[in-house]
């Protein structure tokens, strides 16, 4: 079921949408050459504690997943495209990195990702983070009171094809409100003027995930969360959460 949030849910989300701001900038601060995963998460755990907000990735065990989510933000490297456990890896040098993040504050969610790179970045890398970010760019300016779903799914499967990247084909964003993850699914491929029509009131994470190598398949690790390119190739993920507005689409999880 999808639900229309009101004006004043969405400026409570949209608190919600600073504390998850506020953790990534920490966690991108603090990540450097030789820094663990684990010490990441710990970075966010504090932000999250802080601004008196709970996360929604602690404990969180969808049905694919074989026990619940151990951490407050997914830590994805390199051929990681989501859902990586932030563990004892050491940050090196040239290591791309995806850092997704949630936050409920009073009853109402934010969600987000960002990626980027550490120390000496690739070329490549770099090419791919701006593609992703473009892609997201794009999504969120296809989401307008009148579109449908599959506006905001043409416009990053668009990027994607662009760039000659692929991306995972069953996964993608979704609705958010009073759960991180709620309907309607917002696929990262689609066609133009199919799917849930968008209205003014509804919440929706947006987040194109796109991998270097061409292939929409991809691996997951023997944890049951981590996904990888199917190729060894990189990936990146970038999110925001986003109010479809008469005003036009408004991003919640800025600073």
């Amino acid at each position: 079921m999808v639900e229309i949030k009101t004006d004043t849910a969405l400026e409570t989300m949209r608190e919600a949408g600073r504390v998850v701001a506020r953790a990534l900038v920490a966690v991108r601060e603090a990540a450097a050459v030789g820094v663990r995963l684990r010490e990441l998460d710990e970075v966010a755990r504090l932000v999250l504690t802080k601004a008196g907000a709970r996360s929604p990735f602690l404990g969180y065990q969808p049905s694919f997943a074989p026990a619940p989510f151990p951490a407050v933000i997914c830590a994805s490297v390199n051929d990681a495209v989501v859902h990586g456990i932030p563990d004892n890896y050491r940050l090196r040098d040239g290591d791309l990195v995806s850092i997704d993040c949630g936050a409920e504050l009073d009853g109402w969610a934010g969600d987000a990702a960002i990626s980027f790179t550490v120390g000496t970045p690739r070329p490549a890398d770099l090419e791919l983070i701006t593609a992703t970010q473009q892609a997201l760019d794009d999504g969120i300016a296809a989401a307008t009171v009148g579109h449908r779903i599959g506006d905001i799914s043409h416009a990053i499967s668009t990027v994607a094809r662009t760039a000659e990247c692929g991306m995972p084909a069953d996964f993608g964003g979704h609705g958010i409100g009073r759960q991180m993850h709620e309907d309607p699914h917002v696929p990262n491929h689609g066609r133009p003027g199919r799917g849930f029509p968008l209205r003014h009131g509804l919440a929706l994470a947006i987040e194109p995930m796109l991998m270097a190598g061409g292939r929409n398949d991809y691996r997951t690790d023997s944890d049951g969360w981590t996904l990888r390119t199917i190729d060894g190739s990189r990936a990146a993920h970038i999110e925001h959460t986003i109010a479809i507005t008469q005003d036009g689409p408004r991003v919640l999880t800025l600073p």
